[in-house]
């Protein structure tokens, strides 16, 4: 029999909320969180609005803020979500054992140093145009910092935490693109169902709001370029004029534990995590593949692994960016996959106020599945407005809904063609 993995512990700072509980609320409330980009000056880019953490004070948070001078954004809300999930699992010093217990994050890339690297590059160019290599490493050996380079790496957030919190056990980061928090916390629970771990504390964090994020997107024509006057209206799934999703950042963890542990230690359990799917497209960097069928493999591997049929789910999250070929394609894997019966199955997208978090952005989605398992309701796909005839399913449009919520599937898919499922449910003794 597979050992039975729960969350006993959840910590979110998003662009709608501190914690988890102010992002579930503001999220039934269909209020958005995006805004004009603050962070940078961003008024000659095509995109200058984004979805943006904001009164954040990292030092509420972490035993010395210090350590923590040259960190990313990416690192700053992992730490303040660990902390809120170990503290919501009451993971006290002595409750467990620090070599069984892991971390596995869907982590993306921490910031460049941008401005410096620009300056750096143009005290480089010579009269001929060209770049000297010597002048720009003059420059960069008198103006970088080294901690500044080493703080980009992905696998920084999960160091930092295992080293506030003396996690000593299985240590992991993946960056899938937008699936790697909900890979992150499927193989978190095969660390557990392995039994090479009693404890994971998994889920993911980034930002890519700054200028190489932005450019990047916009020259991909990913990001939306609509509604610069009133940008909460930009993040648009199912919708016929969706035009790109909206970029948003931040961090959920979850402390998953063998149930066996946690009732030992009289945990708190939120939800049971029971299955987990993951495919490839094998099709091109950007696009998913018309037919869904990375997208429809994922879901049924994580059905399958969950034992449940379709007739079971009662909620689906969906990837829903916003994009043209994604929502137009996971509506179709979903009907691939559920047949008649997808018309019955609500589904929502919490991109269209959250924005899109990146790797942060599943496990953020997983964290609502449990919300709606608790409190019996479905967040909405906000300013569903014009619906598209190709996108003709129950997408929760523009309120949340009471609705009798046991089991749920959370859907996140990623450039370069990942696809991750998982199934959650509520936990029963």
């Amino acid at each position: 029999m597979k050992r039975r993995i729960v969350i006993t512990g959840m910590g979110s700072v998003t662009p709608l909320g501190l914690s988890v509980e102010e992002t579930w609320r503001n999220l039934l409330a269909g209020k958005s969180g995006i805004r004009p980009i603050e962070i940078f000056e961003a008024s000659t880019f095509p995109t200058t609005f984004a979805a943006q953490v904001r009164e954040f004070d990292l030092g509420r948070y972490v035993r010395d803020v210090s350590v923590f001078e040259k960190a990313g954004r990416n690192v700053r809300f992992a730490m303040a979500a660990g902390r809120m999930a170990i503290d919501d699992a009451k993971l006290a010093p002595g409750t467990y054992d620090p070599e069984r217990t892991g971390i596995y994050l869907g982590s993306g890339e921490g910031v460049l140093d941008f401005f410096t690297l620009c300056e750096s590059i143009a005290h480089g160019i010579g009269p001929d145009g060209k770049v000297s290599a010597a002048k720009f490493a003059e420059m960069g050996y008198t103006r970088y910092n080294g901690m500044t380079e080493l703080e980009q790496e992905p696998n920084m957030p999960a160091n930092h935490l295992a080293a506030e919190y003396g996690i000593a056990g299985p240590t992991f980061s993946c960056l899938t693109a937008c699936a790697a928090s909900t890979q992150a916390l499927g193989e978190a629970l095969d660390l557990i169902r392995t039994d090479r771990a009693d404890t994971v504390l998994a889920g993911g964090t980034h930002s890519m709001i700054h200028p190489l994020g932005v450019t990047g997107f916009n020259l991909l024509t990913a990001i939306s370029v609509a509604h610069k006057d009133e940008p909460w209206r930009a993040s648009r799934p199912f919708d016929r004029d969706r035009a790109g999703f909206v970029l948003g950042e931040g961090s959920t963890l979850m402390v998953l534990e063998e149930l066996g542990h946690a009732q030992a230690r009289g945990a708190r359990i939120w939800a049971e995590l029971t299955g987990f799917g993951s495919s490839a497209d094998a099709y091109r960097m950007t696009d998913i593949h018309p037919e869904g069928r990375g997208p429809s493999v994922a879901m049924r591997m994580a059905l399958a692994d969950a034992g449940v049929g379709p007739e079971q789910i009662d909620y689906i999250s969906a990837h829903g960016t916003g994009t043209l070929e994604n929502d137009k394609v996971e509506t179709l894997s979903v009907k691939l996959v559920f047949g008649p019966r997808a018309y019955q199955v609500p589904i929502s997208s919490v991109k269209s106020t959250l924005g899109h978090l990146i790797a942060a952005a599943g496990a953020t989605e997983l964290m609502t599945c449990v919300m709606a398992i608790r409190d019996q309701v479905l967040p909405p796909t906000m300013n569903l407005e014009n619906p598209d005839p190709e996108c003709d399913l129950d997408y929760v449009p523009n309120a949340a809904r009471k609705a009798k919520v046991e089991v749920c599937l959370s859907n996140s898919f990623g450039f370069g063609g990942q696809n991750d499922a998982l199934v959650v449910r509520r936990f029963v003794p």
